[in-house]
């Protein structure tokens, strides 16, 4: 695994595209402060640059570098669900202006996955996470499933768990600062 994030770090850090397991789905993801990297995804996936990407990070402490005012109740979610919950926050910084939303908020997931836990504390920042699929088309549900286009449009695909079959992507719940809890995907 070492030698696969030690790639995946070195094509982030250029710049670059990669295709990596999630503790979802397979996900296409780059340096979520950069500009560039992040039009490249939109680009790729076909998809319009209005619609909002996910980021990961390896902890909460990793995330209170992007969000400014995490609700309490984020927390707990993070530390008691047992399925992968995406949280959409407030107030992001720290981020490249195309990948927050144009409300300012931001979707961050903190996945209990050991490779992207490596991955991102290694890099020492967020990395994007979007399902490997042209915008319209089917989340592939294992590696077999990804498009050639999506294969050829990244710079490296990391080489581990392609026999994972994937059950479904994360659920997507909205805190606001203000309190207000909105269920956007189960």
């Amino acid at each position: 695994m070492q030698n696969e994030i030690k790639k995946a770090l070195d094509t982030l850090k250029k710049g670059g595209l990669i295709l990596y397991p999630t503790d979802t789905v397979w996900g296409i993801g780059c340096d979520a402060t950069n500009p560039e990297a992040i039009q490249k995804i939109y680009n790729l996936k076909k998809r319009e640059d209005s619609k909002a990407l996910i980021c990961l990070v390896a902890d909460d402490r990793m995330l209170q570098k992007y969000v400014k005012q995490i609700p309490n109740a984020a927390l707990d979610i993070i530390n008691i669900t047992d399925k992968p919950t995406t949280i959409i926050y407030d107030e992001a910084q720290h981020l490249a202006e195309n990948l927050i939303a144009d409300d300012g908020s931001i979707a961050i997931r903190v996945p209990d996955d050991e490779f992207c836990y490596q991955l991102t504390r290694k890099f020492n920042g967020a990395i994007v996470s979007t399902s490997a699929n042209i915008s319209g088309e089917p989340t592939p549900k294992s590696f077999k499933e990804i498009s050639p286009a999506i294969l050829k449009g990244v710079d490296y695909v990391v080489d581990l768990h392609r026999e994972k079959i994937c059950a479904k992507p994360s659920s997507i719940i909205k805190l606001s600062n203000t309190g207000i809890v909105k269920i956007i995907r189960k």
